[in-house]
């Protein structure tokens, strides 16, 4: 991997990685395109690691309801009083919403970083989630905003969100679409999936950075890792900005129809064997 690539990757990480159009299927798509097999564990982690810029960009966007909801959360350890208001029970809320997809990602650890990273599995995902994301957006009432949210309702999220561990359904798309039919409005699904992305991304950056750590030095090489995790840092604060302002006025609908299209270009692309599946 080179330098040129290494911004390339991480360019579209940051873009990709809150739209809910699959960042992990995207980063699969190009990385193949490169001529890298996309089932190496050097692979396989510098995708994952990567996602940590988008986790910082989060954190940076997001940073005054942090500073906001983390302190509430540990008086609230101590304080009955403190329990019963919003922002300790938010905080229960999305840790307790985290909880599934690291339990379904250390259980099909194996699975997620090789079968699943075939092309016709991105392909397929991209396809047949549209329409769970189309029948979300439609059927939902959005009459429930943020101080609506409650832990029964992010483990709902959270146990949609392990759907996302197979590239091409999208972790915000399995998200935003769980949170939809639970009746909260867009905006609030929106942010929901960038807070319940913080536990999620965090940790699975850390593990792959400490199981892989060998297989990164001599395979794609932490100089390139780091500089496209800087450069999802970067284009994700930017992405997460124009996400919140677009989700406001207008639906799902052009991701979705960008999706389909996506997918089965790329069914085309394997059926006529331009690229491989792996």
């Amino acid at each position: 991997m080179n330098i040129f690539e290494a911004v390339l990757l991480g360019a579209v990480e940051g873009v990709t990685e809150f739209l809910p159009i699959s960042s992990t299927g995207h980063l699969t798509i190009l990385e193949k395109l490169l001529g890298y097999r996309i089932d190496d564990p050097d692979i396989t982690a510098f995708t994952v690691i990567i996602q940590s810029g988008a986790v910082a960009a989060t954190i940076l966007f997001l940073r005054k309801d942090i500073a906001r909801i983390v302190p509430a959360f540990f008086k609230g350890l101590f304080d009955a009083e403190v329990r019963k208001g919003l922002d300790f029970r938010f905080a229960v809320a999305v840790l307790l919403g985290s909880l599934p997809i690291v339990v379904a990602a250390l259980l099909f650890k194996d699975q997620v970083e090789t079968t699943l990273r075939s092309l016709w599995f991105v392909a397929g995902a991209l396809i047949l989630w549209s329409g769970v994301m189309a029948f979300a957006d439609h059927a939902a009432t959005q009459q429930r905003s943020e101080k609506d949210v409650t832990w029964k309702d992010t483990l709902i999220i959270g146990v949609v969100q392990c759907m996302a561990l197979i590239p091409g359904i999208s972790r915000s798309g399995a998200t935003m679409s769980a949170g939809l039919l639970r009746d909260l409005d867009r905006v609030t699904v929106t942010k929901l999936s960038f807070f319940l992305s913080i536990p999620a991304l965090t940790g699975a950056s850390a593990l792959q950075g400490v199981e892989e750590f060998d297989n990164i030095s001599s395979g794609v090489g932490w100089t390139n890792t780091i500089v496209a995790t800087v450069v999802s840092f970067v284009v994700a604060y930017l992405s997460v900005n124009w996400l919140l302002r677009y989700i406001a006025r207008h639906s799902y609908t052009i991701f979705i129809v960008y999706r389909v299209a996506l997918g089965l270009l790329l069914v085309v692309l394997l059926a006529t064997n331009v690229i491989e599946p792996k």
